[in-house]
């Protein structure tokens, strides 16, 4: 495979983009077996209705380039990344408001997480402007450098210091010349591959956000690892691949979320509502108990387990509240290993702790007993023990 290096276009990258084409004023020739695409995403900026959200609004990018903060920002998206940036600027002290396109942010989460995220938000001081479907427009005031927003369904914020776009991601392929040698592209601009990460070109490959599959910065390391295990490693890795089934993840918004699996609404369509058993908790977690707060204004942490089939395998695993982003990685391993509810229960509390809960989920010790272990835990039986070599 030969690559022909070229100064860059500007993709919309930002300053980054701006730098490395003044550092690329040569083209240059590369010649390889493989080469791997893994160029990531960069932030989407919409036009807006006359051209003026890019003069005026900043992307998630700008975020970190910010040197003072800023006394009221609005926020825009619905996403990982739009929730985070607003529960940090709220947290600082920012007068933040969050600007979504229909009802509520992470609407493609379980109902339970974006619900209860929606409510923590509100308590926490963000202002939420619903069903906008996003600005129209953005105009500055030159003497007091203050922004008003004008939104699509027409309501107006007024005196704003920093407009964040959040609104979504494009993957960074637009100087890569792809069309000229043939590599397939999905609908925008994603790059199609198969399950061992290869293109529909011999010797060219491609992972992480560039694919589009899971885009998370763990899921590009796990592809890229598993690639050049098969690539380069002992032959007994020659058909090795990454899973992109029961992917956790984390968002860090305030409060923290955490989750795996179905939504309860995928499992009901995937195997129907008669097959679905549903386990769910809703408290404040034991680190307010000394806060002489009235009980409804304590923060609250709700989980739920989503379980499937008559062994009530859980498909499911969905948790907001704090530790949350802690305990998501015990709790995958579990799910990855086809884990059941009787599984769960078979597993001694660690108390007091929240991750607790998972494991005494009322009604607790009654569902099928049955293991998806390949050594049953269940009815106190002892450990599996490990293969020693003869």
């Amino acid at each position: 495979v030969k690559v022909i290096v070229t100064p860059l276009e500007n993709s919309g990258g930002g300053q980054q983009s701006d730098q490395l084409m003044q550092q690329q004023q040569q083209h240059q020739t590369i010649k390889a077996k493989h080469i791997l695409l893994a160029t990531g995403g960069y932030p989407e900026m919409p036009q807006g209705t006359d051209g003026s959200i890019p003069r005026h609004a900043i992307s998630s990018d700008g975020f970190f380039e910010l040197e003072t903060l800023p006394r009221r920002a609005v926020v825009v998206g619905a996403g990982y990344i739009a929730v985070e940036l607003a529960g940090v600027l709220q947290a600082l002290g920012t007068e933040t408001s969050l600007v979504v396109r229909k009802e509520r942010a992470l609407r493609n989460f379980d109902d339970m997480i974006s619900e209860t995220l929606d409510t923590e938000m509100e308590r926490h001081g963000i202002t939420i402007f619903r069903n906008t479907n996003g600005v129209s427009k953005i105009s500055l005031d030159d003497q007091t450098a203050l922004k008003t927003v004008v939104l699509n369904n027409g309501e107006v914020i007024k005196d704003v210091d920093v407009v964040i776009m959040a609104a979504g991601r494009r993957p960074a392929v637009e100087s890569l010349n792809l069309k000229n040698v043939g590599v397939k592209q999905k609908d925008g601009g994603y790059i199609s591959v198969n399950e061992y990460s290869e293109t529909n070109i011999d010797g060219v490959y491609a992972v992480g956000d560039v694919c589009g599959n899971v885009e998370l910065t763990p899921m590009a390391i796990a592809a890229g690892r598993r690639l050049a295990d098969r690539l380069f490693g002992h032959p007994s890795l020659q058909n090795a691949k990454v899973s992109y089934q029961n992917v956790p993840t984390v968002v860090f918004s305030h409060p923290p979320i955490g989750t795996i699996g179905l939504t309860e609404k995928e499992a009901i369509k995937k195997y129907g509502e008669e097959n679905i058993k549903v386990y769910k908790s809703k408290f404040s977690n034991l680190y307010y108990g000394p806060w002489k707060v009235d009980p409804s204004e304590k923060p609250k942490t709700a989980m739920k387990l989503v379980c499937a089939g008559t062994n009530e395998q859980v498909v499911g695993l969905h948790v907001i509240g704090m530790g949350a982003d802690e305990m998501l990685q015990g709790f995958g391993i579990a799910m990855k290993m086809g884990a059941t509810k009787a599984d769960f229960d078979s597993c001694v509390a660690i108390h007091p702790t929240a991750a607790e809960e998972f494991v005494t989920m009322f009604p607790w010790g009654l569902g099928s007993q049955e293991s998806g272990a390949k050594v049953s835990p269940l009815n106190g039986a002892a450990s599996p023990e490990p293969e020693l070599k003869k």
